[in-house]
């Protein structure tokens, strides 16, 4: 199928439809494709025998049954995950037919109890099988629908003799998508990862997502206290630097929408001195050549900005179209969203009438 242009922004379905459906289950993949997503992201992690799975973590007791599995019991640990001890269960100290056997829960269980319904209907999924999803999808739908794959922790699975970037290509060869294509884009919290993605001539669009505070890990292994914070990428001169080198940025929602009158107001000196927020983040991107991503849109009071939430119900459904909209405003080129119907909804409202 040709590619097709999408109309922007991107509609992407989080981890498939994950407000309605355990994430990154075939049933949220599935759904996400029904409520008309663009693209749907997965997160990318791997097992002790090299096969790239769909967890949101590689640590999985708050997604999957793994804690209430007897024979697993002796597998809990405590790891160190870039930097921060972590207790539980890791997907790289089982095999895929290990987790395999294990069944899906939903993350978010106390705020969403109508996806936690579900729990224990699926098993967890690997890579190998979204990329069927997708091919299927599209041919049913006769549109185009893009991956955009999401690496976890790479760093910390290179140390483990699990390069991502090589498992990445060898799936993609499987699956027939051969080195990507225009359906594939590609982000990561650690920018040498991205740059590994493109030396392996692996076509598809690189972003690189930027956290609200601290500094990337692989960069941190590298440079120790001397790390750029993720801050100075997004300063106009930090913008720029990545120009050329990457395809996009993606930035938490509170970037666009929380917007600090110290950077944005420009009688507060030079606003391009510091971290850019809202539409000038996005105008200072696209001046250096980078799409702009943002993440998560969510229509949960429990998420939205405060001056959106319409109760003190964490999860009753505050005004998110006017969020969601203000997003829209600032010209990003894609959005996240654990509803994939209400990005579709509120981009067609946002779009100029038809002649």
């Amino acid at each position: 199928m040709p590619p097709t242009p999408a109309v922007p922004p991107l509609v992407i379905g989080h981890r498939g439809a994950s407000g309605y459906r355990p994430e990154h289950t075939r049933s949220a993949y599935e759904l996400a494709f029904a409520l008309g997503a663009d693209a749907v992201e997965p997160d990318i992690v791997a097992t002790r025998d090299g096969v790239l799975v769909l967890r949101h973590e590689n640590e999985i007791s708050g997604t999957t049954d793994v804690a209430t599995r007897p024979e697993f019991a002796g597998r809990r640990t405590t790891r160190e995950v870039d930097g921060v001890a972590l207790t539980g269960w890791f997907t790289e100290d089982f095999t895929w037919a290990e987790l395999s056997t294990l069944r899906a829960r939903e993350r978010l269980g106390g705020l969403r109890q109508a996806s936690a319904s579900f729990d224990g209907r699926y098993p967890i999924i690997r890579l190998r099988e979204l990329f069927a999803l997708i091919d299927t999808a599209a041919d049913e739908q006769r549109r185009l629908i893009r991956m955009v794959a999401e690496f976890k922790h790479a760093a910390h699975f290179a140390a483990l003799g699990l390069p991502l970037d090589e498992l990445f290509a060898a799936e993609l060869d499987a699956a027939g998508w051969g080195a990507g294509d225009d359906r594939l884009i590609m982000e990561a919290f650690e920018p040498t990862l991205l740059d590994r993605l493109g030396a392996r001539g692996i076509r598809g669009k690189r972003v690189f997502l930027i956290e609200g505070r601290g500094a990337p890990w692989d960069l941190v292994l590298d440079q120790g206290r001397r790390a750029p914070k993720y801050d100075a990428f997004v300063t106009a001169a930090g913008l720029e630097a990545l120009g050329g080198r990457f395809d996009g940025v993606s930035v938490g929602k509170a970037r666009l929408v929380a917007a600090s009158k110290a950077t944005d107001d420009p009688a507060a000196g030079n606003p391009h001195a510091g971290p850019l927020t809202g539409a000038r983040l996005v105008e200072a991107a696209h001046a250096a050549g980078l799409e702009v991503y943002t993440w998560t849109l969510r229509p949960e009071n429990r998420f939205l900005e405060p001056r959106f939430r319409r109760s003190s119900v964490r999860a009753a459904y505050g005004d998110w179209a006017a969020e969601f909209a203000e997003v829209l405003a600032t010209g990003v080129d894609g959005i996240f969203v654990d509803h994939p119907d209400l990005g579709v909804d509120v981009r067609a409202a946002a779009l100029p009438p038809v002649e």
